[in-house]
């Protein structure tokens, strides 16, 4: 019971639609109707300002860690795991939001950051490094992504760690399926500390 209670309690964090929110009462204005129309950090900084995109990319990432440390105290290791994975869910398909949402990478982080912490020490500085030479978002994401459960693998977490990983990859790469199309295209938008002129 205390594990379903976990998966719940996850989903229900994981869907808080932080970049939605914050936009209205700081801003006036529905992120989804700007940009990439997604309520995630990246959209949030190129239609505000670094600031609160980076204050978004955090609050999406504490939901992850928020929900894993939630499971692990009512039921321990697999509570963690549940809700972790359900906070991701929840992200990416809001209960508050007809079941939309943002394509997950902070929250996957958050969750990474409880789970498999050494993991999560390399992914973060990939990802920088991509965004860094490529200056794209979508890619680095997908990178780390996929570079998840290898980490993981490589670290010797157990086993059902790495499936949890592939699971998060497969969701984060899935959410990710029109910037990669995008990107083949290249018509996808790089990364600025500048917000767009309007």
């Amino acid at each position: 019971m205390l594990v379903v209670l976990s998966a719940l309690i996850g989903y229900l964090v994981g869907s808080i639609p932080f970049g939605l929110l914050l936009c209205k009462y700081v801003f006036g204005i529905d992120i989804r109707q700007y940009g990439s129309g997604n309520i995630g950090a990246t959209n949030v900084q190129r239609n505000t300002n670094t600031l609160y995109g980076f204050v978004v990319l955090t609050l999406d990432l504490l939901k992850g860690f928020l929900a894993a440390w939630i499971g692990y105290a009512l039921a321990g290791h697999n509570g963690a795991i549940l809700g972790g994975i359900t906070a991701v869910v929840g992200h990416n398909w809001s209960l508050y939001l007809k079941f939309s949402g943002g394509k997950g990478v902070a929250t996957t982080a958050g969750m990474a950051l409880f789970l498999f912490p050494k993991g999560f020490l390399v992914l973060v500085p990939l990802w920088v490094l991509m965004v860094a030479l490529t200056k794209y978002v979508s890619l680095a994401s997908v990178t780390a992504a996929l570079a998840m459960p290898i980490v993981v693998y490589f670290f010797g977490y157990p086993p059902k760690l790495v499936a949890i990983s592939v699971l998060a990859a497969a969701f984060a790469i899935y959410r990710h399926k029109s910037n990669i199309e995008r990107l083949l295209n290249k018509t996808e938008s790089k990364f600025s500390l500048k917000k767009k002129s309007s």
